[in-house]
């Protein structure tokens, strides 16, 4: 299962690589060309040639993680994290390092020994523990600048979830991969991003080399249906369909492109919901002020506890975000791109 590949990959952002060898070992077989930029993006196309609007769906390749910045000379690392990870989130967790995927575990000062155990140790008084005795062992293993990930294996859990890593936004790369799969009647790019997780920075030169007439962006996105979560607060609810994006912090779509996605959805009697708080970004942040503008929306899988080891995701979610979209991209064959203002 590709997803699965996905998920156990490692790559934190600047450092796709082995994510973007799987995708396009997967894609290599749909499509009619590709090309990798000097960012690290993977872009691929089918139907160039065919008449009609330039659709680009777009997914980022890269996952929070943790880059090495120093080693100490008790064979300890120091770490620098890379994307928005929690401190809380850290102590205890289990880490592969390196190209090598060295394994390690990340310490604290034991909580008997500190007298601010209370409160949140923040990531700059954590380190990585790889069983080295000195610095000298531990710099025969790895060294600065390398990165680290959580090591989490993929897996089903309970009924009808997975559970595993990088779900954001892997889960956008394992659809985006799949609509490959497919023949449409308009020339459709797909941009496998880098650089999501600190500034959508693979997103604005993808888009500008693309051009397209129109964009959709899949994620992963978060789900705050918890204990102790107002339901106001709920950003999105596991198991009630993939999220609609009105509004975030980078981005507002324009109302004919999230109503051609409702209408899809509806037509088919896909269940999907509205994404309901506003705050983080996506890709498609930057897609959409690229060149001269370009429409774009944003479809996400609600995702529990993603920057995080391991988040947890509804099968059904995943599976009617790719009806959802498949519908989406078969009705934009017949309805066209609006200009602005139609």
């Amino acid at each position: 299962m590709l997803l699965a590949r996905l998920s156990e990959a490692r790559g934190v952002s600047g450092d796709e690589g082995a994510v973007r060898e799987l995708i396009l070992e997967a894609v290599r077989p749909h499509i009619d060309a590709y090309r990798i930029d000097s960012m690290g993006n993977l872009l691929v196309v089918k139907g160039k040639d065919k008449p009609g609007p330039r659709v680009m769906v777009a997914a980022h390749m890269d996952e929070v993680g943790l880059m090495i910045t120093r080693i100490e000379k008790s064979g300890l690392l120091r770490f620098a994290k890379v994307g928005g990870l929690d401190d809380r989130l850290l102590p205890g967790k289990r880490v592969r390092v390196g190209p090598d995927g060295v394994p390690g575990v990340i310490g604290s000062k034991p909580i008997h020994l500190d007298r601010k155990a209370s409160s949140v140790t923040p990531a700059d008084e954590l380190y990585i523990d790889i069983g080295a005795t000195s610095c000298e062992e531990a710099e025969k293993l790895v060294r600065p600048g390398q990165y680290a990930t959580f090591d989490t294996a993929f897996g089903e859990l309970g009924q009808g979830c997975w559970k595993g890593k990088a779900f954001d936004d892997r889960v956008g790369c394992a659809l985006l991969a799949a609509l490959l799969e497919e023949e449409y009647d308009f020339p459709f790019y797909a941009a496998f991003t880098v650089q999501e997780e600190i500034g959508l920075r693979g997103a604005a030169t993808a888009a500008y080399t693309i051009a397209p007439d129109v964009a959709l962006v899949l994620e992963g996105t978060t789900c705050a249906d918890i204990p102790g979560a107002d339901e106001h607060g709920q950003s999105t609810r596991l198991g009630h369909g993939p999220a609609i994006t009105a509004m975030d912090r980078t981005v507002i779509p324009p109302r004919w492109l999230t109503d051609r996605l409702v209408a899809a959805a509806e037509r088919r009697g896909i269940p999907y919901q509205w994404k309901r708080t506003t705050f983080g970004g996506t890709d498609a942040g930057r897609i959409h002020q690229a060149r001269a503008g370009i429409p774009s929306a944003v479809v996400s899988v609600p995702c529990r506890y993603i920057h995080s080891p391991c988040a947890v995701m509804s099968q059904q979610d995943y599976h009617n975000a790719a009806r959802l979209v498949r519908g989406f991209l078969e009705d934009l064959s017949e309805g066209g791109v609006p200009r602005h203002g139609d």
